[in-house]
């Protein structure tokens, strides 16, 4: 027993004890010959380097450090225009570099003065650097104060915004050293693979007597500690506390390839080629990290970076090591990797030699007795520990099921008398989608992934990984289930059923083929027109999809993330409303306050940032944007003539304002005879886009007018081709009027299908 105690004493130090071997023999070069080592006190290892020729710049230019000399001692600077610090530390094995960051304000000296502002603005995008989402949090200071953080995740073209919401009614209503829970100051999470990302304030004027200065910004977790007295001084908190910067942790790694295989290892730019070093995948973004093998320390992106560990040498140094490196009554023999306890030569009473035959013989008989023992219990082991977890995946299964509402659910099916609803295994889950393969990801957003999936009936379905629901909410996500399988809309996609053995359930709907609404709008293909009925079909249908389930259900429910992207198109273009499942809805007879806003940048409602109430109007704004979109044919969040990023809804109301709507709309709809069509869709658009609540319209009065729109539009161009027709050919049309709207937007739309299908 005494023995094991020691064992497991070992297995609890390890850890740390290598961490001390590795600052204590940290004498190994860390940079090329010839490259110095330090920038005042910060180390900067290969393949970081100062100077030219010092650092991998073949790989990465941004692995250049440039040593600021004016200061004492000199400080280290990383990045480019866009992307600039100074250097606090860098680690190779963990792979991270931790950076001064800027820091976001708004300080006002009047209520009716413009606010003297400053936002931050990173750009990532080709360096190796991705902030940390574990180790960094968006932090926001002030009272009445909205900061957001918002960019682009790498390899997802939809926009990224998240943010906190900050509130005091005086500086006596916060504490110093309080957690930033939105008193004072508030902080979030981000998600990981940013490549770039702007911090923004929101804030109220009337809180400046006691608050004149906001703060946003991205720091380390734990770094920030709330003190009353950042609320008072003007720039008080950046010039007594960061005036340097906060400090932000960056993840780092090889960013141009992944891990090879041992016959690949000469490819060219690949940099784990050092002996007795191995590659391992970066956690944060794609790439990868070199680290020294067990036994070895070191710079293992330097050619012979990694050395051996001396543990007879350290058992010299430092008893402490002994724990480490045990060799009871034995010498101790430094190996490659490892090291050997030898055992000692002795003399008996009787004069004659006992030694390390007799030794090893014995310990050799043990050796083998322990091994056969030790693989008969490991065997039993194995066999009692996979019928423990077979048996353990059995009881959680059934445990999320009943969690999860499963028991209510059949209790309410059989009740209402629903047959509709599908309630597949975790196991039939992972058949249709090959077990969540990457092939099968349709989209993914702010409320889960979405994969394609395959039924043994060949039944296709869109199976939704939903994020975590309260726990509060879960009878209230059973009869939403209940609710949204009996809605039967031609142009809302149909909820068909759901998942319950997982801890984060399982959405089911029915598969549309034919792509989002932005895919339709914006893709990347060859641009092909789109006519103005089929744009005016689309808004229709999504307009009237959303009146119903705000009006003609049972029970009102809020969609809460209207775009483009969550507007389906099947195979003759018509419109499906997606992604209104249990995970975004809410009633109408609530009135909850939202601590965090989220949403999609470019279609949030101003005004539900300053009062935290989603309602249906909330819904009406963004549909606005999308009505915009279809309209112009650019994004939410566009890129005007000179780079620069712009919103679709703030540009359109200033051009609306100035009469300048053509400047706007996209030239293939422009026609004579349909402009007044035009303007009158866009007088809907500034209804929609109205910023109070109250003087939007409702969804159904939106359906009502563009249905209206709709067959004035078809009107006119039957009437400009009959007159054509009169014209060209002496005489008039032979179809009537009704007919001829009817031939006429069934040839536009079959020919939109048709140049879309030969793409």
């Amino acid at each position: 027993m005494l023995e094991l105690a020691s064992v497991l004493l070992i297995l609890i130090i390890f850890p740390v004890m290598v961490m001390e071997i590795t600052a204590a023999t940290s004498g190994h070069d860390v940079s090329l010959p010839g490259c110095p080592d330090k920038c005042g006190n910060v180390s900067i290892p290969y393949p970081f380097g100062i100077g030219d020729g010092c650092a991998a710049t073949n790989i990465s230019r941004y692995f250049s450090v440039t040593c600021n000399n004016t200061f004492e001692p000199p400080r280290p600077v990383v990045g480019g225009p866009l992307m600039q610090g100074e250097v606090i530390d860098i680690s190779l094995v963990s792979g991270e570099m931790r950076i001064y960051g800027p820091i976001s304000y708004s300080c006002f000296t009047s209520n009716t003065t413009t606010p003297d502002n400053k936002s931050s603005e990173f750009s990532l995008e080709g360096t190796p650097f991705v902030p940390s989402a574990t180790r960094n949090r968006f932090t926001v200071i002030g009272c009445s104060t909205l900061g957001l953080i918002g960019g682009s995740i790498h390899g997802d073209a939809n926009p990224y915004v998240t943010g906190c919401y900050s509130y005091c009614h005086g500086l006596n209503s916060t504490s110093d050293g309080a957690p930033c829970t939105g008193m004072g100051c508030c902080e979030t999470t981000i998600v990981p693979n940013i490549i770039n990302f702007t911090t923004t304030l929101l804030n109220l004027s009337s809180v400046w007597k006691f608050n004149p200065c906001f703060y946003a910004m991205l720091t380390e977790v734990g770094w920030y500690s709330f003190r009353r007295q950042d609320l008072v001084p003007h720039l008080g908190f950046v010039d007594e506390r960061a005036k340097r910067g906060v400090p932000v942790v960056h993840d780092w790694a090889i960013r141009n390839g992944s891990c090879l295989e041992e016959g690949e290892k000469t490819q060219k730019n690949y940099v784990c080629v050092s002996s007795n070093s191995y590659c391992v995948n970066a956690r944060n973004g794609r790439g990868y990290l070199c680290n020294c093998s067990e036994g070895y320390e070191g710079n293992s992106y330097l050619p012979k970076g990694c050395q051996d560990i001396d543990e007879c040498e350290l058992r010299k140094q430092d008893p402490k090591y002994e724990q480490l490196y045990p060799c009871n009554n034995g010498v101790c023999q430094n190996l490659p990797g490892g090291y050997r306890c030898n055992c000692m030569i002795g003399t008996r009473s009787d004069g004659t030699n006992y030694g390390c035959q007799t030794v090893l013989r014995q310990a050799e008989r043990v050796a083998i007795g322990l091994s056969i023992s030790a693989v008969k219990v490991m065997a039993l082991t194995c066999l009692l520990v996979m019928k423990l977890q077979r048996r353990k995946h059995i009881k959680e299964k059934d445990a999320y099921f009943k969690q999860n509402g499963g028991l209510k659910l059949y209790d309410e099916m059989r009740a209402r008398q629903v047959d509709t609803v599908l309630l597949l295994t975790e196991q039939e889950i992972r058949k249709a989608t090959d077990n969540y393969s990457d092939h099968r990801v349709l989209g993914c957003g702010g409320h889960g992934m979405v994969y394609r999936g395959t039924l043994d009936d060949d039944k296709e379905l869109a199976i939704k990984k939903s994020k975590v629901i309260d726990n509060d909410c879960r009878e209230e996500f059973v009869n939403e289930i209940i609710i949204l399988s009996q809605i039967n809309h031609r142009n809302i996609v149909r909820l068909l059923g759901c998942c319950l053995e997982v801890d984060v359930p399982m959405l089911v709907y029915e598969f549309i083929p034919n792509g989002t609404l932005f895919e339709f709008l914006h893709g990347n293909d060859h641009r092909s027109p789109i006519p103005l009925d089929l744009r005016l079909k689309i808004a229709t249908q999504s307009a009237e999809a959303l009146a119903y389930i705000y009006s003609s259900t049972s029970r009102t429910i809020l969609h809460g993330d209207v775009k483009s992207l969550n507007i389906l198109l099947d195979d003759e273009y018509n419109a499906k409303v997606a992604d209104f499942g249990a995970s975004a809805l809410k009633s109408l007879d609530k009135d909850d306050f939202i601590m965090f806003i989220q949403g999609t940048l470019g279609y949030l409602d101003p005004e539900t940032f300053v009062s935290h109430h989603l309602t249906d109007k909330s819904d009406v704004y963004s549909f606005g944007v999308v009505l915009l979109e279809l309209m112009t044919r650019k994004k939410a969040i566009y890129s005007d003539d000179f780079n620069g990023k712009k919103s679709l809804s703030h540009t359109f109301v200033s051009l609306f304002h100035e009469n300048k709507l053509s400047n706007m709309l996209d030239y293939e709809i422009i026609e004579d005879e349909v402009m007044v069509v035009l303007w009158k869709v866009a007088d809907l658009v500034m209804h929609c886009l109205s910023p109070r609540r109250d003087e939007r319209p409702t969804m159904k009065e939106v359906a009502e007018r563009l249905q209206m729109l709709r067959r004035i539009q078809m009107q006119l161009v039957t009437k400009s081709n009959s007159t054509r027709a009169h014209y060209d050919y002496g005489g008039s049309s032979t179809l009537a009027p009704s007919d001829q709207m009817k031939h006429h937007s069934m040839d536009t739309t079959k020919l939109v299908i048709d140049v879309h299908k030969a793409r």
